[in-house]
């Protein structure tokens, strides 16, 4: 055997434990969920959705991909402390769904790459510098369109034509209130409604709170927030027992009793995070994704509930409508 051919050999043989070391020690990224609620079945669907969205993009947990989900329970010194240990595991990105979780996170770091999912007003909040051009390390999903607390108010007159006050259901710590309001007070100028709201500082205080509705003479009922959201199926039930009818924003709302919902559909919301996070883990600058927007509304409406409230849909709801869910 000559020189070269020994060393060639030699080449050789050692080439394929340091070809596998190389891909033992190729880096699985980590995703850190920061989630809403507490726990997964609490943010069931949308936690299936977003790890359908991943499983559809190719990516297998345990395999090519590690996930890292923390849930808060939309208490605000949680969220800031949920967010910080994600950043201490040096994440590859950080995921967050819900109104009140992406601050948390931008204010966590400033370099590890976020994609938020359902921000209201992300502009506003200061989060991305516009919708073409998020800027920084943060982008992702907006659930906001323009008018659609105004529609949902415009549904409730629809179904009950002697409408005239209306009760806003809000928790005060929903940093979102503001725009909410703005939102409700031009939509009842407008249809010639008056409202009120009832703030709900948490979920024990439901009772009371639909208590002094029916005192104030309150004919139907919009919800906003996220602590109400958690307490959606305990809303919904309250609210039929004390006849009001109520519109809300999503589908799940909808299907633990609400008369009627109005908004996007949040689970595709969901699955579409991880087309994000793709892109990211592939190269791409949050800074450079736009943030995007919903791209279709549904009118969802409850026969069973209806019922229960002794409610005939109008008939050009009935067939404006997206779905009747018996």
């Amino acid at each position: 055997m000559n020189r070269r051919e020994f060393i060639t050999l030699l080449g050789g043989a050692t080439a394929g434990p340091v070809v596998a070391r190389a891909q033992q020690a190729e880096k699985v990224p980590t995703i850190g969920v920061l989630w809403h609620g507490g726990g997964a079945e609490e943010e069931a669907p949308y936690f299936n959705a977003v790890i359908e969205g991943f499983r559809g993009l190719g990516y297998v947990e345990g395999r090519n991909i590690r996930f890292e989900h923390r849930f808060p329970n939309d208490t605000p010194d949680r969220f800031r402390s949920l967010a910080a240990e994600l950043v201490s595991l040096k994440v590859d990105v950080i995921v967050t769904w819900g109104g009140a979780a992406a601050p948390y996170a931008k204010d966590a770091t400033t370099t590890i790459p976020i994609v938020f999912g359902l921000e209201l007003d992300p502009v506003g909040n200061k989060l991305v510098a516009s919708f073409a051009r998020p800027g920084g390390n943060i982008t992702g999903f907006t659930s906001f369109l323009p008018d659609l607390a105004q529609k949902r108010l415009q549904y409730l007159k629809e179904v009950v034509p002697g409408m005239s006050h209306v009760g806003l259901l809000v928790s005060q710590a929903d940093r979102h209130l503001s725009l909410f309001v703005s939102e409700i007070t031009e939509g009842a100028h407008r249809l010639g409604l008056t409202f009120q709201t009832f703030d709900v500082r948490s979920l024990s205080e439901l009772d009371q709170t639909f208590d002094a509705m029916d005192r104030s003479g309150v004919q139907g009922v919009i919800p906003q927030g996220g602590l109400l959201f958690q307490g959606k199926a305990i809303i919904a039930k309250l609210a039929l027992t004390h006849h009001l009818p109520m519109c809300v924003w999503s589908r799940e709302s909808l299907e633990v009793g609400a008369l009627m919902s109005y908004g996007p559909d949040y689970v595709a919301i969901a699955h579409r995070v991880g087309t994000y996070v793709d892109k990211i883990l592939k190269g791409a600058k949050p800074a450079d994704l736009p943030v995007e927007q919903p791209t279709k509304v549904q009118l969802l409406l409850n026969g069973k509930t209806a019922k229960g409230l002794g409610i005939d849909f109008p008939p050009h709801l009935l067939a404006t409508a997206d779905e009747l869910i018996e």
